[in-house]
């Protein structure tokens, strides 16, 4: 597929553009550290001790200095939703970007593992070298105490052993089979940190302190050189000669340095989160879908927030220390105070979440009184966040890419549409919805309805562009209730067709920027996001947007 430069500039530019500044920082801060340990004067000696492996442990370890305090910065979710919010200090361009905070502290993770095993691998070396070159004349340039001794780091090993965890329980095969254990290990980042930070305490490597009155490679008063000899008098061989012996002082730490601002950033924001989500909401109404989903309204005390965005929810009936997010498919607003969201019954926290809210009579609805509240299980609720689903309203034309549950996110957008369209900038919605089984389109049955009369009482059809697509035809039954018949009428057999599909947006919004929103299945995200990029349509800018959880 032949690409084309300005939707490849529009959707990966400014990704690339970080990308480029990220690694030069992280070369460059290599390259740096290596030449002042490889030729620094005051680590003559320790050089000539340990040779590259202390250049490359040095070296390594600003990498990770760095890496360790960016890797903080995109799960300060709550700022980086504030700067989204920001429209007078971030464009639409910014605010792309920081939809790849995932990805970001992804690429940080993947480089501090990396280098890590460089880090280790060097310090082996160093280990031995320190052994096998133990040095009788500068005994306080040794760490160990004798030729042949061996002393282990017991902080790096443990640091060691934390990553692997982390590392390994982050794989998607674990968080898929088991989110519990992806939870469990990550959290062990705050043991990670408190090692981290007194890791470098031993002083295991050491600098020269006085390299004016004992140059790098001068002999002592009572060491004689073989070139020297006869010529030991002469007054130009004098500057050769210490005037002391060499003094050596421990590595002062600085990872601290790196790593305490982020960390102070991200503390006081789990702290403002703790806050702000101490309180238990009220839950309203519990209602049973079809396809195993269920749909839970809830009431919060001054709650707040904008379509596209989403929350965490954390029952302690279930678990108190596992929290899930879920995007918002109603918003509060002036007339109506609840929120709600959809969750499908995947896993062992919804399961028992479920069976927390609902008894297990099978009752389809359940609506009770306030004073009977105490029957549902406590929940609080952490957000709202941003997400890319809240550009949706800032381009002309959307289209908007749902697989199943992946609908979720959208639902929010169509009830903000059905309260008034005519506040938004957007004037064209294309809305793809595609399932497996036709009942799941009763999810939100009900409100594409409503929104489809809204939209020709208000004289303006071709507002809403809606296409729902069933990808299973076994026992394939239609919707043939009276007032689903503007969705019947929409719904085809089997996939999509997405060449077509964007052939006909590009035919009908020359000169445009098309905002491209999916939530869904990898397959349809891979097949979109090379449409976006394609030079196949000429005059129009597809602009690719994918739904993404920190």
């Amino acid at each position: 597929m032949v690409l084309s430069f300005k939707s490849w500039f529009a959707n990966e530019g400014g990704k690339h553009f970080v990308l480029i500044l990220w690694l030069g920082a992280n070369a460059w801060l290599f390259l740096r550290t290596f030449l002042t340990y490889s030729t620094g004067q005051q680590y003559y000696y320790l050089y000539k001790m340990l040779g590259l492996g202390l250049c490359i442990s040095r070296a390594s370890a600003s990498v990770l200095n760095l890496n360790c305090s960016l890797v903080l910065l995109p799960m300060c979710r709550s700022l980086l939703t504030c700067l989204r919010g920001t429209h007078t200090l971030s464009s639409r361009g910014t605010r792309r970007l920081l939809d790849k905070s995932k990805t970001f502290h992804v690429a940080c993770g993947i480089a501090i593992c990396i280098f890590s095993v460089v880090h280790v691998s060097a310090h082996l070396v160093n280990v031995v070298n320190f052994s096998a070159f133990y040095s009788e004349d500068l005994p306080a340039l040794n760490l160990a105490r004798y030729l042949g001794e061996v002393i282990p780091g017991i902080t790096g090993v443990l640091l060691v052993v934390i990553l692997f965890l982390m590392f390994t329980a982050s794989s998607y095969c674990i968080r898929l089979s088991n989110y519990e254990i992806f939870w469990y290990t990550h959290n062990l980042f705050i043991v990670f940190y408190i090692i981290l930070m007194v890791h470098m305490v031993g002083g295991a490597l050491k600098y020269q302190t006085n390299v004016d009155t004992h140059p790098p490679g001068c002999l002592r008063p009572n060491q004689s050189s073989p070139e020297l000899q006869g010529e030991e008098l002469e007054p130009g061989n004098e500057e050769r000669r210490c005037k002391e012996e060499a003094r050596f002082h421990p590595h002062y730490p600085q990872t601290w340095m790196w790593v305490s601002g982020p960390l102070c950033l991200y503390c006081a924001e789990r702290f403002y989160r703790y806050i702000r989500s101490s309180d238990p909401v009220t839950i309203v109404t519990v209602i049973r879908h079809p396809s195993e989903v269920i749909e839970v309204r809830m009431l919060k005390r001054d709650f707040k927030a904008h379509p596209g965005q989403y929350i965490v929810l954390n029952c302690p009936g279930v678990s108190s220390f596992e929290n899930h997010p879920f995007t918002l498919t109603t918003c509060p607003t002036e007339e109506k105070e609840t929120f709600g969201v959809h969750m499908r019954v995947v896993g062992d926290w919804t399961e028992r979440f479920t069976e927390l809210l609902l008894p297990k009579t099978g009752v389809e609805l359940e609506i009770l009184p306030m004073v009977q509240q105490r029957r549902y299980p406590k929940l609080y609720v952490d957000g709202p966040f941003g997400s890319s689903s809240q550009e949706v309203f800032n381009y002309e034309v959307s289209l908007c890419v749902a697989g199943g549950i992946g609908v979720t996110p959208f639902a929010c957008v169509l009830h903000a549409l059905l309260d008034g369209w005519k506040q938004f900038r957007l004037r064209r919605l294309y809305f793809v919805w595609v399932c497996r089984e036709l009942q799941s389109f009763y999810w939100f049955s009900e409100l594409l309805c409503a929104l489809h009369h809204k939209l020709w009482q208000e004289n303006r059809p071709d507002y809403l562009n809606l296409k729902l697509f069933v990808s299973q035809t076994e026992d394939l039954q239609s919707m043939s209730e009276e007032k689903y018949r503007p969705l019947s009428s929409r719904l085809s057999i089997g996939r999509p067709r997405w060449k077509l599909l964007f052939d006909e947006i590009s035919n009908a919004n020359r000169q445009k920027h098309v905002g491209v929103f999916c939530c869904g299945p990898k397959g349809i995200s891979r097949t979109l996001h090379k449409l976006c990029n394609s030079g196949r349509y000429t005059g129009v800018t597809f602009e690719f947007n994918k739904e993404s959880f920190s």
